[in-house]
């Protein structure tokens, strides 16, 4: 069994003096009073692969013995000072959960212990009137031991500063202003074991990288290429733990990957990217079975919502309920797979090789401002190709086929200007609102085609089971005539983001 909290902590070199040392933080923000405990005696020892492939992606999994959450630890980075910590009960082994939730980083290569380190721990905990904590500083006295033979041992002070839950964020700026007035300063460490890994000598030498020339279009298109990959990784043990909107984000990430990999063909050899595009499509389409159901179920179900309690005949909700239950098992079930499998491994491995030895073309040297803008105009035209044939189609299923490939067309110009958008500022940026506003149209159109099928199937099965089809077939009016409606607004948010004038800057 494992059990997950958000940590939000700062870290700063010890005082002078020790727990002496420290300020008085009563009255800093709502802290009413401070508490002294300890002191613990805290063990732990951290994995890591051979590479310390966790380690250098701000990842921490230790065994820890001492102290009231004795167990395994698994931390992963979100943003600022806050970091997902999912705890495991000790073991004699990495626990198979939290080793399912780091195999985006390690990749399945063998964890082993890297460094142990043991700390003597004096805690102050901050209280507000009532009482009730609201952080704690933490004093330790720390001694390292690199796990290897051979390795080098270091010992250091740290003080850290650990916000009870559901404390805002803020009580951390109040009591570093206090530190500061007594000269206690941040560390420059993020953490025990980054300190550790340098100062025993287990840290090792980096793999050496390619860059593209700084400033140049090849180092504007890697800066957003990796910046996706980055997240890509980081959103994997958020949708293995079925966390709300992380299979659309994974999603969303996977489709600016293949929209930068497309558009910036003449900044990086498509003989290595094209593969990499045809598998992010793979992996998209996996995610997508559960999104797209988590989607229309969310629709369908405020649509029932919304209706007079008159027009729901029979038992609408129990028959949509059990529909989303099946239709979304076997999405979450496809997701599951594809993330089990080798393929998707294989997938982020070449991802990593991508960023590290990138294939630049001779254009990625080239200035940055010309290479974004024509990649960007490139992908406006043919946008501009397929609202043309879609407008141009008369109402029908060929037409909703032509403006759903419209929809695709305006979110690959969109990634392009995303990419651009350092290069080239606000008009770029002007360019990409325009186009996310066709697509959000669009999508709002692919839903509403989308979910008269399902309403239809589901009046189908009403029908066949005796209950009263009689709202399934109301609502699913209701879409086409929404469906309609986004197909009238659509002439006039084309011109909007067809406009020549959105353009001129791009083409001097």
């Amino acid at each position: 069994m494992t059990q997950s909290k958000r940590e939000t902590e700062r870290k700063y070199e010890p005082p002078s003096g020790g727990i002496a040392g420290l300020p008085d933080l009563t009255g800093a923000g709502p802290v009413a009073s401070v508490t002294t405990a300890g002191p613990e005696e805290l063990d732990a020892v951290y994995h890591d692969t051979e590479d310390l492939r966790l380690a250098r992606s701000s990842v921490t999994l230790r065994r820890r013995t001492g102290g009231p959450d004795a167990g395994w630890h698994l931390k992963l980075p979100l943003a600022g000072d806050t970091r997902e910590e999912v705890w495991a009960a000790l073991s004699d082994d990495v626990p198979e959960s939290l080793r399912e939730l780091a195999l985006s980083r390690t990749r399945g290569a063998e964890l082993r212990p890297v460094v142990r380190i043991r700390s003597t721990r004096t805690v102050r905990r901050l209280r507000d009137a009532d009482g009730r904590v609201l952080a704690e500083l933490s004093l330790d006295e720390v001694r390292a031991d690199a796990s290897a033979s051979g390795g080098g041992r270091a010992e250091w002070g740290e003080l850290e500063v650990e916000l009870a839950d559901g404390v805002p964020a803020g009580l951390l700026d109040v009591v570093e202003k206090r530190l500061r007035k007594k000269g206690i300063v941040r560390a420059d460490s993020p953490s025990k074991l980054a300190r550790a890994l340098r100062e025993t000598g287990a840290e090792g030498e980096r793999e050496p990288r390619s860059a593209a020339v700084p400033g140049s279009a090849g180092a504007y298109v890697l800066a957003y290429v990796s910046e996706q990959v980055g997240k890509l990784v980081s959103l994997d043990p958020a949708v293995r733990g079925d966390l709300p909107d992380a299979v659309h984000q994974m999603r969303v990430t996977c489709r600016r990957l293949r929209g930068c990999l497309r558009s910036y063909r003449s900044v990086l050899d498509q003989r290595v990217t094209d593969p990499l595009r045809a598998e992010l499509r793979w992996l998209a389409g996996e995610l997508g079975a559960a999104r797209d159901q988590e989607v229309l179920g969310e629709r369908i179900g405020a649509a029932v919502a919304e209706l007079p309690d008159t027009l729901v005949l029979g038992p609408v909700a129990a028959r949509l309920r059990v529909w989303e239950v099946s239709q979304g098992g076997e999405g979450r079930s496809r997701t599951r797979e594809a993330l089990a499998a080798p393929r998707y491994l294989r997938l982020l491995d070449a991802l990593d090789s991508l960023v590290r030895r990138p294939p630049l073309r001779a254009k990625a040297a080239g200035k940055p401002a010309r290479t974004t803008a024509r990649a960007v105009l490139k992908e406006y035209g043919r946008l501009s190709g397929r609202m043309e044939r879609a407008m141009a189609r008369p109402a029908g299923r060929s037409r909703e086929a032509e403006l759903h490939e419209a929809r695709k067309a305006a979110k690959k110009l969109r990634y392009a200007a995303e990419v651009a958008r350092p290069a080239l500022g606000k008009p770029v940026a002007r360019l990409g609102k325009r186009a996310k506003a066709v697509q959000r149209l669009l999508g709002d159109h692919q839903d509403a085609v989308v979910a008269q099928d399902a309403l239809r199937e589901l009046a189908v099965a009403a029908h066949g089971a005796g209950e009263s089809a009689f709202t399934w077939g109301l609502l699913h009016g209701l879409e086409r005539a929404g469906a309609e409606a986004r197909r009238q607004e659509l002439p006039g948010v084309w011109r909007a983001a067809s406009d020549p004038a959105l353009r001129a800057p791009l083409e001097h």
